[in-house]
């Protein structure tokens, strides 16, 4: 099992939590125990967001914990050709579309609508743009910022029916089109997180992903976009996710306690680390239930 590649990928848009280091230990010691490779990769591709000082603190914050990691961390920002030239090959199956809209004009259109259909992370894009002629889509985009969404209903017709493994033997039937018309480029980027996780994963030789069960939803879209790229699928390893003592579950946008406040107030970084690896964890904090 020495083919076996794993690998932690988070933003830089803040200081890692425990929750980080729960997901990263369990991703490093996946790889370990099989005798395979470890990797570390900065999904540094909100330009509003990432930050160089807290790549900087992930390493940092990585290193105190007691991970090692296979080759130099791999920073998404200097990938974005490869990103480009997946959108590329979807472009020239008319498989995405520009999409123009604003969020207010998203907003506005879910709002009017009876009966707007939602999905994991809300409602879905109304398809406003999907409808616009080859015409008008060549002579707004070049005046008019725009994204790029995935055609789901198109895209899943090629696809055709798709599922993956999760944690081993369970078998889990994809479904893309609860996310509908996904973005794929952002205006502002010229990627998205769909997109970029998809192509890197195939591209570092990712065998297995191991991840929170709050991306769980994220990989039926994944699963669609590797069967159109044509890349090959890895095992996936959603685990539970950390609570604090409000039940709710450890992010940086709620305040989650930092590893770099933890190693501040003096914590032994080894018997958390054996703590993290027993399934244990320090007092307040929880497991979330599946």
């Amino acid at each position: 099992m020495n083919d076996v590649v794993s690998r932690f990928a988070p933003s830089p848009t803040g200081r890692l939590h425990l929750g980080h280091g729960w997901s990263a230990v369990r991703s490093h010691d996946l790889a370990r125990r099989a005798g395979g490779r470890f990797l570390l990769r900065i999904e540094d591709i909100d330009p509003g967001r990432s930050r160089p000082e807290h790549i900087e603190g992930i390493i940092e914050d990585l290193s105190w914990l007691g991970l090692e990691w296979d080759g130099e961390p791999v920073l998404q920002s200097r990938r974005l050709a490869l990103y480009q030239a997946a959108l590329d090959r979807l472009k020239a199956r008319d498989l995405v579309y520009p999409c123009f809209c604003t969020r207010a004009r998203i907003e506005a259109e879910i709002a009017a609508s009876a009966s707007a259909p939602h999905g994991p992370d809300g409602p879905l894009y109304p398809g406003t743009c999907r409808a616009l002629s080859h015409a008008e889509r060549g002579a707004r985009m070049a005046t008019e910022p725009h994204a790029w969404r995935l055609d789901s209903a198109r895209a899943i017709a090629v696809a055709g029916p798709l599922s993956w493994y999760d944690q081993g033997a369970r078998r889990v039937v994809a479904e893309p089109e609860i996310h509908g018309d996904v973005v794929l480029a952002r205006k502002d980027a010229p990627t998205s997180y769909h997109l970029a996780v998809t192509v890197d994963d195939a591209a570092q030789g990712v065998t297995d992903v191991v991840r929170g069960e709050d991306l769980f939803a994220a990989t039926h879209v994944h699963r669609l976009l590797q069967a159109l790229l044509g890349l090959q699928p890895p095992r996936y390893h959603h685990h539970a996710v950390l609570t604090g003592p409000d039940g709710r579950r450890l992010s940086k946008r709620s305040g989650a306690p930092t590893i770099a406040a933890m190693r501040e107030a003096g914590m032994d970084p080894k018997a958390l680390l054996v703590e993290l690896r027993k399934g244990e964890h320090p007092i307040g904090f929880g497991v979330a239930p599946a």
